[in-house]
């Protein structure tokens, strides 16, 4: 008997590992498109195999017509490969963001919402090219390392327990189609993929396109594989940072200890400042950015008695008596140390 098509086979083989790796649950995020329904239909085949539980869940955003029907179409589509539970999922989408932000905003809290209920990680079918898009988005916007580190295979909700699932990092676009065609999986396009008003788009129908004319191809197999070489780079960071705060914070694991400033200004800068980020985060300021992040590193490094630095959601740092203390959101505080407390 003839197995399956080197495609299909492909992208089977990308999603055995992250089943027989956990007996956890798995909710497939099905949109309709070659990449998500390769990607359930190599589910559905392996996981019964690897005694794991596989379902999916298909979020219909309302903004196109014919979108519940288009979305009940898919369901059904999941229902017979088979998947269970396969459910619908109806959101109302924002303005923040944009309409690319606003919709997938709604729809990733729509399924962590549908996994958290399940007890299951979510299975979300982004490919090499995809990767190399992010890739190429975070060198464009600046956005540090981390971004342009790209996307990871498995990575936990910032809110909870709950798993997002990216097995087909490795697979090209291309073989995902193949795989569904192969299968006979009727793919709907979307329109928004084509619409070149979104960057996304634009990276990947001229710019992608462009580099590889000029570079002589392999340019997005390249620019993942510079992804994970800095991601690498980045964990090693990571650990040694949460090393050096244990250390700077005296082992305690208090929210908001206070932490030696000269100690912590002899730090290499990309490890001081993650060092700081680790601690700010620890003491629960939410929405970090780049400027909060170098304010509070200027008290470190160019200290010359400045005042406190505010924060997101009301907290705050000031230098004070040698070391960084976090002022809570509910103390004001004065917007200086006292003389004699102040650094010199």
């Amino acid at each position: 008997m003839a197995g399956p098509s080197p495609a299909v086979a492909r992208v089977r083989s990308a999603v055995r590992p992250g089943l027989t790796a956990s007996p956890a649950p798995v909710l497939v995020a099905v949109s309709g498109g070659a990449d998500s329904l390769a990607l359930a239909a190599a589910v559905a085949f392996e996981a019964p195999r690897a005694g794991v539980p596989a379902g999916a869940v298909t979020v219909d955003h309302g903004l196109q017509p014919g979108s519940a029907a288009r979305a009940e179409a898919t369901a059904v589509l999941l229902r017979g490969l088979p998947l269970d539970p396969v459910s619908v999922v109806p959101v109302r989408v924002g303005r923040d963001g944009g309409p690319e932000g606003a919709a997938r905003d709604a729809r990733y809290a729509a399924l962590a919402e549908a996994a958290a209920d399940a007890g299951a990680r979510v299975a979300l079918g982004h490919t090499l090219d995809d990767q190399a898009e992010t890739v190429l988005l975070g060198l464009g916007r600046g956005s540090g390392p981390r971004s342009v580190a790209g996307m990871v295979e498995h990575r936990q909700a910032a809110d909870g327990p709950m798993t997002w699932w990216r097995p087909l990092l490795g697979v090209r676009r291309e073989t995902t189609r193949a795989a569904c065609a192969d299968q006979g999986l009727p793919v709907w396009e979307d329109p928004w993929n084509a619409d070149p008003a979104y960057t996304r788009v634009r990276l990947r129908t001229e710019v992608l396109p462009l580099l590889e004319e000029v570079l002589g191809g392999g340019v997005a197999p390249a620019l993942a594989r510079t992804a994970a070489m800095l991601r690498e780079d980045l964990d090693a960071l990571d650990e040694l940072a949460a090393a050096e705060l244990s250390r700077l914070s005296g082992g305690q694991s208090a929210p908001a200890h206070p932490v030696p400033a000269r100690d912590l200004a002899a730090l290499p800068a990309a490890l001081r400042r993650r060092v700081l980020r680790g601690w700010l985060r620890g003491a629960g300021v939410p929405d970090l950015q780049a400027v909060h992040l170098t304010a509070v590193d200027a008290l470190l490094t160019r200290w010359r008695g400045q005042g406190r630095v505010d924060l997101p959601g009301g907290a705050g740092v000031v230098r004070s008596s040698g070391r960084l203390v976090v002022v809570p959101a509910a103390v004001r505080g004065p917007r200086s140390a006292p003389p004699e407390e102040r650094d010199t």
